[in-house]
């Protein structure tokens, strides 16, 4: 790469998955980690404020995930390449973040491989993905005809409340948290039993562990 230095920031709610690979980075003239976040919000804080060439972002992270960072991202700096770190391998992340926007996609367990590489890559106009993901994005190719996913099927707002029900608010706290009422709240939550089929907060919050929407604490 030539010119000014790739400027870089990384999103990711680890500190040593981010010390990590500045590390890797910081070994490269060409790039130029301008900043690390821990979260979507402040993802979207530093890309506001910051001249950013790539994002390197996770996929789960507290508050704002990096699915929604991606399609805001997408919106409102159409520009910005985005490559998705993660230990998220599924064909169903894999071609969700590709849906919205994301031109790279590794795991954690490949950065120091393939990173510079990825970053390369996208710069240059094209995408990166890393042998195993290519295998899981086209796997998730082949099964594009059949019916979505449970998850596919709720709504961006579903989605964030059924986080915040697993990560144990209650419905005034969830209310306030998006700025919505209690009845609203009430509401989303009767969609999401009817629409996955489980009735209660407990199996709700089993479900969003499982579909990696929060970590198990």
């Amino acid at each position: 790469m030539t010119g000014r230095p790739t400027r870089v920031l990384l999103v990711d709610d680890h500190t040593l998955v981010r010390a990590g690979v500045r590390r890797i980075l910081d070994a490269h003239a060409g790039l130029r980690v301008i900043g690390e976040v821990p979260d979507g919000n402040a993802a979207l804080e530093a890309l506001a404020a910051g001249d950013v060439d790539v994002v390197v972002l996770d996929l789960t992270m507290p508050g704002r995930d990096g699915f929604s960072v991606l399609a805001e991202i997408r919106r409102r700096w159409p520009g910005v390449r985005v490559i998705v770190l993660t230990m998220h391998s599924s064909g169903e992340y894999v071609a969700r973040a590709v849906r919205e926007g994301a031109k790279g996609y590794l795991l954690k367990d490949s950065a120091v491989q393939d990173l510079v590489a990825a970053i390369e890559a996208v710069m240059e106009g094209g995408e990166f993905y890393s042998p195993a993901v290519q295998r899981s994005l086209a796997d998730a190719l082949r099964q594009e005809s059949r019916p979505p996913s449970p998850l596919e099927q709720l709504t961006e707002r579903e989605r964030e409340v059924l986080r915040l029900v697993a990560e144990g608010l209650a419905t005034k706290e969830i209310a306030a948290r998006l700025f919505i009422s209690t009845r609203t709240v009430e509401s989303h939550r009767a969609n999401l039993m009817r629409k996955l089929d489980l009735h209660s907060v407990a199996l709700l919050t089993q479900f969003a562990i499982r579909e990696g929407l929060v970590r198990h604490s």
